[in-house]
């Protein structure tokens, strides 16, 4: 039997999966969480085979950063990020964080019950509409050194999103709960790595590569 946790920050998604995956022989779903630092909690104490992890839970903590550290903390749970977004960028830092499966939220049934038995018998699972995509970014090397997703960090990506949206070093401490100062230090190496000067510079890079939106 294959134990799945669905994490996920509307209600609706999680019990529409849970249904889905509830109705196979051979899956079970242990456990909801509706954001990142609860889907932490729960896949430690259930410990599930497979756990389905939202790219995006705002306000909290997103599924990027999630995904690294239940990878490196409980790397016998096996990590498909869900998501709606069907960009290369998105599936590559993930599958880089630790993830062994991306399938988009309108994918089909099949699609998705044939990912969790894949990610649960220890392969690897890319939405077959992105796999192609994949391939020939890699080989062309589409990805460049100013990627943000390739030269941050998970925390300071999720400090470089916070700034973007407009959120101040004070702001954003409170919310990812480190020292003012720790946010200036990130504040100063995603600017240098980046290559900007400005919140403007910023921005821009955020909305090109979807930043906003976690």
């Amino acid at each position: 039997m294959i134990s799945v946790v669905i994490a996920d920050d509307h209600e609706v998604v999680r019990q529409g999966f849970a249904l889905i995956i509830n109705a196979q022989k051979d899956m079970q779903v242990m456990g909801t969480a509706a954001d990142g630092n609860e889907a932490y909690r729960v896949t430690g104490k259930l410990k599930p085979d497979v756990l389905l992890l939202d790219i995006s839970m705002p306000p909290g903590e997103n599924g990027l950063v999630t995904c690294e550290k239940i990878a490196r903390d409980f790397p016998d749970t096996r990590i498909i990020m869900l998501t709606m977004f069907e960009e290369i960028d998105y599936l590559f830092y993930t599958l880089r964080g630790g993830a062994s499966g991306y399938i988009l939220k309108n994918a089909s049934t099949d699609v998705l019950l044939a990912g969790i038995r894949k990610v649960a018998a220890g392969g690897v699972y890319i939405e077959p509409s992105m796999a192609a995509d994949l391939t020939e970014k890699l080989h062309d090397g589409a990805i460049g050194e100013k990627d943000p997703y390739q030269v941050l960090s998970n925390r300071e990506l999720e400090v470089f999103s916070l700034l973007a949206q407009g959120y101040t070093n004070k702001e954003i401490a409170g919310k990812i709960f480190i020292s003012v100062k720790t946010v200036e230090a990130h504040r100063s190496k995603i600017y240098s790595k980046l290559g900007i000067t400005t919140r403007a510079e910023l921005v821009h890079i955020a909305l090109k590569h979807h930043l906003l939106d976690l």
